[in-house]
């Protein structure tokens, strides 16, 4: 297919409309035939070899590039559409998503601003997770690439209610006026650095231990609040989990909230994937107090199986959260009538002023499933994990390193030298193409990390993984 003399469109249409319809059907069948494939594949050093090939000044068929995308792209992917991808918390996606990111692509719309349909829908899921989380209906929310991005503006936005927005001319200047924030050591990297990419600096950030279940400590939290207080600090930020990302753990939200209430301090809640536990009755009472928080993150990619990449920010005060970011310019000129109309704007709220159609992906997946079915999906993979949690428990040479709060196991191979044998363990996993977990570090112990997250994840594929780690397990 060749493009057109004088543009980019194609010079045959129909002939595009054929290839497209191939592509449709490839993109399809990849999904659909997902588990009769490895879940994971070594790059053939060839075919990384390719990547090195020089810029492309003139142009390919489509067809040929295609082909080639199927080959060296499409074939040595993530993994994560497979349900024996348990590595990291990823969503599965589902091709609901997939045929939205066509439509969106076709739309090309720029949703920073300006009078038009697509910042209705945006502004739509807004009105639904409002209701969602409890939140009024002066809350602001804020579609991003993910809760690593969620974290860090809601850290600004928790400056600017503690410093006012003069601190956006004048700068931090090397001093922070003593404010101080409060997470758990459970918490998320991004948080640490939302601190030091913000000017308050990691050594603003306290990092308070956790509980024998993985929550965050009340009394270690009150005790660290009075001693800043003492030394004459302010306390501005307590930041919880709903979900960690280590086991999966939910902080006591409504004691959380009583504690940051108390001190006037900007209440947080990084829900990264457990705040869509709202969606399933099984798991709503677990978030109680989340309703009260200042912000909130979370992903629609992960437990909403939204295809990547779709955060969000959500934030009680809409007028603070504007505050931190709205920048007249000329440019961005509003007006009462015409397409400058509509204001505010989405890049009132963020630093982005070209930003993608996250929204309509989103929409496709909530109103085409909808919240009851979406809410099973996310029951059905905490089921899952309890399997495997029954499964790990009466095999006599794995042991359980964490309790299961949700949807993600943390065990290990029992042996000489464990950490050794389970890293092992974990890389001939993968390069078997069997299942895919993780490591992570729980109580100094490295342990093999199954984060049941994809709706097609059933308990055969962890009876799959559990066979194999034991085979792999014999050979120590």
């Amino acid at each position: 297919m060749g493009v057109g003399a004088d543009d980019l469109d194609p010079a045959d249409w129909e002939a595009l409309r054929a290839e497209a319809h191939r592509m449709l059907d490839d993109a399809i069948d990849h999904v659909r035939t997902v588990r009769d494939r490895p879940v994971w594949r070594p790059i053939p050093d060839d075919i990384r070899a390719g990547f090195d090939a020089a810029l492309p000044h003139q142009g390919s068929d489509l067809g040929t590039v295609h082909a080639e995308f199927r080959d060296t792209v499409q074939a040595y992917g993530l993994g994560n559409l497979h349900p024996g991808f348990m590595g990291w918390v990823h969503g599965g996606g589902t091709v609901v998503g997939m045929l939205a990111e066509m439509l969106a692509g076709g739309l090309n719309a720029n949703l920073g601003g300006r009078d038009h349909a697509p910042i209705e829908v945006e502004r739509q899921i807004l009105r639904w997770v409002r209701v969602l989380f409890g939140y009024p209906s002066t809350a602001s929310g804020l579609f991003v690439t993910g809760t690593s991005m969620a974290n860090f503006l809601a850290v600004l936005v928790a400056r600017t209610q503690a410093l006012g927005t003069e601190i956006r001319r004048t700068g931090l200047g090397g001093r922070n006026d003593g404010l101080v924030a409060y997470a758990s050591t459970a918490a998320h990297g991004c948080i640490r650095q939302a601190f030091e990419m913000s000017g308050l600096g990691a050594d603003a950030l306290r990092l308070i231990a956790t509980d024998a279940e993985h929550r965050l400590d009340l009394a270690a939290l009150q005790a660290a609040i009075a001693a800043d207080r003492a030394a004459g600090l302010t306390p501005f930020m307590v930041i919880a989990n709903a979900g960690t990302v280590d086991v999966g753990a939910i902080d006591d939200l409504n004691a959380v909230a009583d504690i940051a209430a108390a001190e006037g301090a900007w209440f947080h809640v990084d829900g990264a994937f457990g705040a869509l536990g709202m969606l399933t009755p099984e798991l709503a009472p677990l978030l109680a107090g989340i309703e009260r928080s200042d912000s909130l993150a979370f992903d629609f990619h992960k437990w909403g199986q939204v295809p990547y990449d779709a955060g969000y920010l959500l934030v009680r005060d809409g007028e603070t959260h504007r505050a931190t970011f709205a920048s007249p310019a000329a440019y961005l000129r509003r007006e009462t009538r015409g397409l400058a109309g509509g204001s505010p704007w989405p890049c009132d709220f963020g630093p982005d002023l070209s930003r993608g159609f996250r929204a309509l992906k989103t929409w496709f997946t909530l109103k085409v499933y909808g919240l009851d079915r979406l809410g099973e999906a996310i029951a059905g993979t905490c089921r899952v994990a309890r399997h495997l949690r029954d499964r790990i428990q009466a095999e006599e040479r794995l042991e359980l390193l964490a309790p299961v709060a949700l949807n993600v196991v943390c065990f290990r191979h029992k042996g000489a030298d464990p950490d050794r044998l389970n890293a092992r363990i974990v890389a001939d996993l993968h390069e078997s193409g069997i299942a895919v977990p993780s490591t992570t570090t729980i109580g100094g112990c490295l342990a093999i990390r199954a984060a049941i997250v994809n709706h097609r994840t059933r308990e055969d594929d962890v009876d799959r993984m559990v066979d194999a780690i034991l085979a792999l397990g014999a050979k120590q």
